[in-house]
C-alpha cells in the first residue's frame, strides 16, 4: 500500500489526495504534522517537502504532485 506523506493545508498535497480518492487508490496517510511522521518523511525522503509518495512494494520515494499523480495513472494501467 503506498504512503502519503502530506499536510491538510497544502493545496499540492490536496490534488494528490483528490486524484487517490477520485480514483479509489487505498493509501496510507501521514500528516507530518505529527512528529512520528515527521521523523520519518525525514528518514525516507531526507527532505521537509510535501506531498511524499513511499510505494514500499517498488521501493520508490518521490516529491511533487505532477510526478506522483503521473507515476499513479501508469500503475492503475498495469
Amino acid at each position: 500500500m503506498f504512503e502519503l506523506f502530506v499536510l491538510d493545508s497544502c493545496p499540492y498535497s490536496i490534488k494528490v489526495m483528490n486524484f487517490m480518492k477520485e480514483n479509489n487508490i487505498k493509501y496510507n496517510k501521514r500528516v507530518v504534522s505529527e512528529p512520528e511522521n515527521y521523523d520519518l518523511l525525514q528518514k525516507l525522503g531526507g527532505k521537509s517537502q510535501v506531498p511524499f509518495l513511499y510505494d514500499e512494494e517498488k521501493g520508490l520515494k518521490m516529491y511533487e504532485s505532477d510526478d506522483i499523480i503521473e507515476y499513479l495513472k501508469n500503475e492503475m494501467q498495469e
